[in-house]
């Protein structure tokens, strides 16, 4: 259940690790390889690779700002429901589409739960991820952020965070993968 006031688990290691903002650089330039990564997906509780989808299909990286398993980014937590409601349509172009958080496995079990999740959701707790793709951070959480690989594991398209533009949306998104 989402509650607007429950700060519960809000203050701890992550948080004061992402307290200082650092703003989205990522250095990562289009046509190159993105870092490797495995980590957990909390909805099917298994170990996941980025290499598992190289020359099997794209995958659109879509890195999200939630501070505990109740209190979620105003900018992100749409975007969280629009990619949720939508998820299909990614399913039917053959893109995969890897939500990732930095809530640690219990936090994002009831995410998962709380917000019917049709898409996997990776726990990155240790923001190890997160800071690998330069997306930055602030007052306690990494910045959102969204990459699309193609099925080489090329960076074909990124959107970082700015005030100005948080997320990019499905739209954007579906029309990078239409253009791969």
């Amino acid at each position: 259940m989402l509650t607007s006031t429950d700060f519960k688990g809000l203050i701890n290691q992550r948080f004061l690790n992402n307290f200082f903002p650092i703003p989205a650089t990522s250095s990562l330039a289009l046509g190159s390889v993105t870092p490797k990564f495995e980590l957990l997906d909390v909805k099917l509780d298994r170990k996941v690779k980025l290499s598992d989808y190289r020359n099997d299909r794209p995958v659109i990286l879509a890195f999200t700002r939630i501070f505990t398993e109740k209190q979620y980014c105003p900018f992100c937590f749409p975007h969280i429901k629009a990619l949720n409601e939508e998820y299909q349509q990614f399913v039917d172009r053959g893109v995969e589409l890897l939500l990732i958080t930095s809530t640690d496995r219990l936090q994002s079990q009831q995410v998962v739960q709380d917000l019917k999740l049709k898409m996997p959701l990776l726990s990155d707790a240790s923001c190890r991820v997160f800071r690998s793709y330069q997306v930055g951070q602030a007052l306690g959480a990494p910045l959102p952020a969204q990459f699309l690989l193609d099925r080489s594991g090329i960076l074909r398209y990124k959107h970082l965070f700015s005030f100005l533009d948080h997320n990019a949306s499905v739209e954007t998104l579906l029309t990078a993968i239409d253009h791969l």
